[in-house]
């Protein structure tokens, strides 16, 4: 009897990412798989805009740290390497000095990372994403679902909260005394 084996591809680095990201080719690494990302709609990025506009409007006065939008790749593990793409993040001061300049992906994991959620990803692909910024050390993540208007907020070892359209998001622990009505994020 004949075993084939076939080959597994050689796993990517976060370095060959980088390289692909300037030649034009848009993805995230997961444990050293190339996972190709694709433009969203229009009001996913209305959303990440609007979000990541109130979040920097907070943060930015009172120098707390950086907002991040979704070209900016964080390492989450090494060898293989994960590389992931949150939409909207935000790492804090203490994490990430203000004067920092560091180059290529992020190796600081953020405090508080938002997926806007498009109708074409998959709930277990959503539910997966959100486990691997926990298990890392993301102290909130937010899902922002633009199609039904309302926010499941995750933080380590408890429930998560689901937010409508009549609520507030607030910042937590991660930011404290920041707040918006949700509606405000999902109206143009």
């Amino acid at each position: 009897m004949t075993t084939t084996r076939t080959a597994r591809p050689k796993p990517i680095t976060a370095e060959e990412l980088l390289e692909m990201h300037s030649r034009g080719i848009k993805g995230e690494l997961i444990r050293g798989v190339f996972c190709e990302t694709m433009s969203a709609n229009a009001k996913h990025g209305q959303v990440a805009m609007s979000l990541g506009g109130f979040i920097f409007a907070f943060v930015r006065p009172r120098r707390l740290g950086r907002v991040i939008g979704s070209d900016a790749g964080v390492f989450i593990e090494r060898d293989p390497d994960t590389v992931r793409e949150p939409d909207v993040a935000f790492i804090s001061a203490d994490s990430l000095p203000l004067d920092a300049d560091p180059p290529g992906y992020l190796d600081i994991i953020p405090d508080l990372v938002a997926e806007i959620i498009s109708p074409s990803n998959r709930p277990a692909e959503i539910n997966d994403k959100t486990r691997m910024w926990l298990s890392h050390g993301v102290r909130i993540v937010l899902e922002v679902y633009p199609e039904t208007r309302e926010i499941l907020v995750h933080c380590p070892g408890q429930r998560y909260v689901v937010l409508g359209e009549a609520d507030t998001l607030d910042g937590g622990d991660v930011l404290p005394g920041f707040s918006i009505p949700v509606r405000d994020i999902f109206d143009p």
